[in-house]
């Protein structure tokens, strides 16, 4: 059994996973000891202005010293000292022109250096996070794995493991501050994002052959704050969020619901976060779109991701 810490830094969300790990038939097993999200908005402004700014930083690195204390109790508590911690930070920083500053922010925190990794490598950890536990839905293969970010998408086409991938610069906060300026967004606004991400999907063609896919599997907080939505549930429950199935028809009149209605109507949703009440009509519009363009009638909706995959990289 290994004890790991993994963290990953995405644009709009820092989140911590604190796991035990033990090889075995059938890949392992992984098992929470502590799993945390914070939004904090890393990358806000960075389509604009190419820099992180100060506070975002900051917001980040008060998150990020919360983390560090609970990954070193857990590691004492366990008996295990040092647990071996993993920090991976993606569309934003990949982005910034003063990645430094972030980098030296998390050594000082962490003591590990954080790995600003590419969109490939980001889409194949998404991949391997994702599809360990889909075997006992026995989902048609291959499956096309897609991770809608605040800074980016990622989409991953394979069967055991990834075969093709592509990622792409479209993400519920970019889509957001470029396009979905006023509260509700205008028709024009969103015909604008709806185009940009188009455009988008198909660059992924060129890459990744989706039309090969038999299963969606959709990740991260616009999918599964959609998926909450569209099950009408009371509050945020991810045991019954995690590989439950939407229809395109669920997915697209909770888009529409959301483009339509007030920030403070948003607020209102049971299941809504605060820290995505100002994206997630751009999130849930992005996952429309791919539902939409490639043609899929539902999508499989897990709350394992890139997470669980930089966790099971430690082993």
């Amino acid at each position: 059994m290994t004890r790991v810490a993994a963290v990953d830094c995405g644009t709009n969300s820092v989140r911590l996973l604190i796991a035990d790990i033990a090889p075995g038939e059938g890949g392992g097993t992984l098992t929470d000891v502590e799993r945390r999200m914070e939004i904090v908005r890393l990358g806000e402004g960075v389509d604009e202005t190419g820099r992180l700014s100060p506070a975002a930083l900051e917001r980040t690195f008060t998150a990020m010293r919360g983390y560090a204390d609970l990954i070193e109790r857990h590691g004492a508590r366990a008996g295990h000292g040092p647990v071996k911690t993993r920090v991976v930070a993606t569309s934003a920083t990949r982005d910034a022109e003063n990645r430094a500053d972030f980098v030296s922010g998390v050594v000082d925190i962490f003591g590990v250096v954080p790995e600003v990794i590419s969109g490939d490598e980001e889409a194949e950890l998404s991949f391997a996070g994702a599809t360990r536990e889909l075997a006992a839905l026995r989902p048609a293969r291959p499956y096309l794995v897609v991770d809608i970010g605040g800074g980016s998408t990622e989409f991953v086409l394979g069967s055991s493991s990834a075969d093709a991938a592509r990622s792409t610069d479209i993400g519920c906060v970019r889509m957001t501050e470029r396009h979905l300026r006023d509260d509700p967004p205008t028709p024009l606004q969103i015909s604008g994002a709806a185009a940009d991400i188009d455009a988008a999907l198909a660059s992924v063609r060129e890459a990744v052959p989706v039309d090969e896919a038999r299963t969606l599997v959709g990740l991260a907080g616009s999918v599964t704050t959609v998926a909450g939505i569209a099950l009408d549930l009371p509050e945020y429950d991810s045991e019954r969020i995690h590989l439950s199935r939407i229809t395109a028809t669920q997915v697209h009149e909770v888009t529409r619901r959301l483009l339509h209605a007030t920030r403070a109507e948003r607020a209102e949703i049971p299941v809504m976060h605060p820290g995505r009440v100002d994206v997630i009509g751009a999130g849930a519009l992005i996952l429309d779109r791919i539902m939409r363009e490639y043609g899929f009638g539902a999508v499989v909706v897990s709350e394992r991701d890139i997470l669980d995959g930089i966790a099971w990289s430690l082993l």
